[in-house]
């Protein structure tokens, strides 16, 4: 067999989750009650995310893979774009585009969208533009960059998926820097929270224009259209979207009570319900849920098989601290498993990544987390690995039955 099969290993969690059963691909804590998520909240949204940062913690889950028209926020991608090449040195705030026709009539005063009614064949800088997609969510914004970035609107798409790519946004297609109707642009909300986080953490020299309340600009002021804003809950980002097909959706951050929120909402009925909704989510978070360690950084979490090494097993570590947030009224029902490729295959190196930790909290998967080897492991002499390769030959079938 190829080292292609996926092991999932039992992983006892510590203190102070206690009563573990162990079994053979499964821990799981004794006298669980019913399902975390089903009981604590809802949510008129017909799909939703949301996600504690620090941890990764998943704390409310619905339909989050399902593919979404996402219309404009579609502008998280564009300004991750944008972003990247200012942070490439490629571009700086004051660099200058010239408002194109296609620009000015497709996003700007004749559109009767959402514009910084930026003047034809006129000059704007970055930092403007900037500000006018993220505070006004411009369309002619978007549409003066990516022609000034890429040269034309479709090639800055282009650079658009190639980044969701890199940074593994694999369920996202963008055809446009505006999020104007398109029957092959979509998005789910997997991916959408995900690239919040990432902005987020990557670009805090930006980020704190998602949290500007207005921007005056060519002297006409306007107010951000994010609702969350202004509903003292915290909030300091990100975007909002509508269309007909997929409804009222939001990307919203929060910081409460030294923690970070992040959720995606779409399918509501109206822009009302939207900032009702994810004010609720929220403030539902900040109660409902507590933090506790599961295991140190450093720590040995588990083992992997080692094929041809001068061991049978090498431990398995995280670089960091693994934190869990867990639901205050409903903490007794975990699980995990660490999932490899394996067995690994000697020689292997201290600190090579060798797989992931998978939580659960009932059926729902609530982080991911990658682990490490602890320690080296040499490559066994000539009997050792001809052991290994049969023990491999005969027993390896049955994990790809199993797992």
């Amino acid at each position: 067999m190829t080292g292609t099969d996926c092991r999932r290993l039992v992983v006892a969690l510590k203190a102070p989750i206690r009563s573990i059963v162990l079994g053979i691909a499964v821990v799981m804590v004794a006298g669980f009650a019913a399902d975390a998520q089903e009981q604590l909240f809802d949510t008129k949204a017909k799909q939703a995310l949301m996600v504690e940062d620090q941890t990764g913690t998943v704390l409310y889950s619905k339909m989050p893979e399902t593919l979404i028209e996402p219309a404009a926020l579609v502008k998280l991608m564009t300004m991750e774009v944008v972003f990247h090449e200012l942070q490439a040195g490629k571009i700086n705030l004051s660099t200058q585009y010239t408002v194109s026709e296609h620009a000015w009539r497709t996003g700007g005063a004749p559109s009767g969208g959402s514009t910084m009614f930026a003047k034809l064949k006129s000059a704007v800088s970055v930092g403007d533009l900037i500000q006018g997609v993220i505070v006004q969510s411009a369309n002619d914004g978007c549409i003066i960059l990516a022609e000034g970035i890429a040269g034309s609107e479709e090639k800055f798409a282009e650079m658009m998926n190639a980044r969701a790519k890199e940074l593994g946004l694999n369920s996202s297609t963008f055809v446009n820097s505006t999020g104007l109707p398109d029957p092959k642009q979509r998005v789910s909300l997997t991916d959408l929270v995900a690239l919040a986080r990432h902005i987020k953490r990557s670009y805090p020299e930006f980020y704190h224009t998602y949290a500007q309340d207005n921007f005056t600009w060519n002297n006409i002021f306007q107010r951000n259209r994010n609702p969350l804003l202004r509903l003292d809950i915290g909030a300091d980002g990100m975007g909002t979207g509508y269309t007909e097909q997929s409804g009222y959706g939001i990307v919203g951050a929060t910081e409460h009570g030294g923690r970070r929120y992040v959720v995606a909402l779409s399918g509501l009925a109206s822009d009302k319900e939207r900032a009702e909704e994810a004010k609720r989510i929220f403030e539902w978070a900040y109660q409902a849920f507590e933090e506790i360690d599961i295991f140190a950084a450093g720590e040995t979490i588990g083992e992997a098989s080692v094929f041809g090494g001068t061991k049978s097993s090498v431990p398995l570590k995280a670089t960091e601290k693994i934190s869990l947030l867990v639901p205050v009224a409903n903490r007794d029902r975990l699980k995990a498993h660490v999932v490899y490729k394996g067995p690994l295959v000697a020689p292997i190196k201290a600190g090579e990544e060798a797989g992931v930790l998978r939580i659960w909290i009932g059926d729902e998967l609530v982080q991911e987390t990658p682990v490490f080897t602890a320690e080296a492991v040499e490559t066994g002499d000539l009997k050792k690995r001809s052991i290994d390769a049969m023990l491999e030959l005969t027993t390896g079938w049955t994990r790809q039955l199993k797992f």
